[in-house]
Parts: structure tokens; C-alpha cells; sequence
């Protein structure tokens, strides 16, 4: 298929084909419980377009989608098992919903950690004594 659009990585895989496949089959079970005015036919067709989106998923989740952004050439095949799945994808909401947060990153260095909380008895930070100025609109005078 590169052979069509140069060195492009498509993003062809089988958790993209399947999904698209099942997804039109929903569609067409849609139209045609819509033009019968069946209901129950919608409902199903609605349940096959959701079943195409959990279908998906789990096959990304399983290896068998691709991480965002282009692949290396050797694995732009659709049939390529995406081996990085099992640990999730950075930035993917897919692999965060299963609760796979992609590789864990180093902390960057100049990085400042967060103050830790103050314990119980240790006061609050020093605010200042004087009033906010209150708003021209609380004031009556229009702002002048």
C-alpha cells in the first residue's frame, strides 16, 4: 500500500479495519430499521455501532491498533502487532481508560518538587490585613 501514497504510515491496522467493518454494518442495520421505522432495528444497529467502538478498543488494547503519530517502515503494515501496547500509549485515551499510562518518564532535571502540606498547628501563610477594593459594579459609581 506504500507503493500508492510514497513513504506515508496510513495508520491501516486490524483494530482500525475490524472496527470500520463492524461500524458500517451497524450503520446499514440503522438506515434500513429507519426506512422500515422499526424501532427495535435502530436500537440494534445502535448496539452493532457501539459494539464496533468497544471491538476497537480492545483490539488496540491487545496489540493490534498503533500509538499516535507515524510508525518506523518495517512496522507500517497493517498487520503488524504493535508489541509497546501492553504498557499503553503516552497521551492515548484509550490505553488510559484501561488504566495503562505508557512509559513512565524520568523526572526532568531543574524539575522543582511541590511543597508538601503543612501539618496540623503549623498556621496559615501571612495575608494581608487590608480590604479588597470591591468592584465598580458593587460600588454604585459605574467604575468612575
Amino acid at each position: 500500500m506504500s507503493g500508492l501514497h510514497g513513504n506515508h504510515d496510513l495508520g491501516h491496522t486490524v483494530a482500525g479495519w475490524t472496527g470500520t467493518a463492524v461500524a458500517v454494518l451497524g450503520v446499514c442495520v440503522t438506515g434500513a430499521a429507519l426506512t422500515r421505522g422499526s424501532s427495535a432495528g435502530i436500537t440494534v444497529g445502535a448496539a452493532v455501532i457501539v459494539a464496533a467502538a468497544l471491538v476497537t478498543w480492545v483490539l488496540h488494547l491487545g496489540g493490534w491498533g498503533k500509538p499516535s503519530g507515524p510508525r518506523p517502515v518495517g512496522e507500517q503494515n497493517w498487520r503488524t502487532k504493535d508489541r509497546a501496547a501492553a504498557e499503553g500509549h503516552p497521551g492515548c485515551l484509550g490505553c488510559r481508560l484501561a488504566g495503562r499510562s505508557g512509559p513512565r518518564r524520568a523526572a526532568a532535571k531543574g524539575s522543582v518538587p511541590l511543597p508538601a502540606a503543612r501539618a496540623a498547628g503549623q498556621g496559615e501563610p501571612a495575608r494581608s490585613m487590608a480590604p479588597a477594593p470591591a468592584p465598580a459594579a458593587v460600588r454604585g459609581d459605574g467604575g468612575r
